[in-house]
Parts: C-alpha cells; structure tokens; sequence
C-alpha cells in the first residue's frame, strides 16, 4: 500500500467521515489525487462510499467515504461469550435454537428439498452451507463457523447447531468434524445418524 494511502487510512480513523476535498486540506494534496485514492480504496473494500452532496447543483458532487463497519470492529464476541457462559447448557440452547429456527418447518418435504432447504437457512446465518449424499446418508458441510470468535470455549453451540438440523431435517444430525479439528477446514454433520 502506498504511503499515501496509509495517510489517509490513517485520517479516517481520527475522522470517521470525510470528502476528498477535506482529507486533501488536512493532508496537502490535489482533491484529484485523494479522489483516486479513494476509489483504490473504496474498491478493495477498505473504505466505504457513504453519501453523495450535490446532486441538485451545477459541479461536481461531494462524495463522502468512511470506514466499512466491519473494521470498526464490535464487542459481539464478549457479549456473546457472556450469556453463553450464563445461559448454559441443555435446555437453554434448545431454546435458543428454537428461537433461531423460527417458524421454518420442511419435515413434510421430501430429503432433497429439506436438504436444500436447510442448507439455504444454514447460509442466511452465514455458515457457508453445502450438503452431499454419502454412503451411509446425506451430510451436511459448513466451510465457515459463524461463532469462530467464541467456540474454543463454548461447544454447545455446536449441540445448538445439530438441534437446527434436528429440526429442519426431521432426523437426527449428528458432528462428525469440526473446524480446526484434527485439521479439518469444515463442519460436517451427517444426517440421520
């Protein structure tokens, strides 16, 4: 990354929202130069386009960028870490996967279409989801753990995950890897079993 885009990232995070016109005052550089800059940036996803001023008049329009909200970073992990803790085990994450689950219900539909549909809920929730037929039945894989963050400590989430499936598959989903396991890259849960 070039040192003037380092400058700049470096502005926003004093600044969370600027144009280029007023990173080029503060920085001493041409608009035109910043507003390149920007755009590098904005495109490798490591600012943001937030708003435009002046559209209803004659020029060129401001265009305002910030930091994307993910590198703002949050406190989710922590807090999530501490109702887990608080909530324990057993029938308090069958709850929280009942909650989870919603009003979905696919038991009546045949394997195929429950596989499908539980692998699309699984990829709303940011799982990474894909399933496949195996020898001893069908399998469910996630190439991503939503709850990486805090899992090391918390494995009944992996409990919640199986209830899930439980429930939207109508048959019993049972771990069979687990990220990080053994070297394993991805979850697999084996339906039926």
């Amino acid at each position: 990354m070039t040192t003037v885009r380092q400058k700049i990232l470096a502005y926003f995070n004093k600044t969370r929202f600027a144009s280029a016109r007023e990173i080029g005052r503060a920085l001493q550089l041409s608009p035109a130069t910043v507003r390149h800059h920007l755009r590098v940036l904005a495109s490798d996803g490591r600012l943001e386009l937030t708003v435009v001023h002046g559209l209803d008049r004659k020029g060129r329009p401001e265009k305002v960028y910030g930091l994307p909200r993910s590198a703002l970073g949050d406190n989710l992990a922590l807090l999530s870490e501490a109702l887990l803790t608080e909530a324990g085990t057993g029938a308090q994450m069958e709850a929280l996967a009942q909650h989870l689950i919603g009003n979905s219900n696919f038991v009546g539909q045949p394997l195929a279409k429950r596989l499908n549909l539980t692998v699309e809920k699984m990829n709303q929730m940011s799982y990474h989801a894909r399933w496949e037929a195996g020898s001893e039945g069908p399998r469910i894989i996630f190439s991503h753990c939503p709850y990486a963050a805090i899992i090391e400590n918390h494995p009944e989430l992996c409990r919640m995950d199986a209830s899930m499936l439980k429930e939207w598959m109508g048959q019993p989903a049972s771990q069979l890897s687990k990220i990080g396991k053994e070297g394993s890259s991805v979850c697999v849960f084996a339906v039926g079993r």
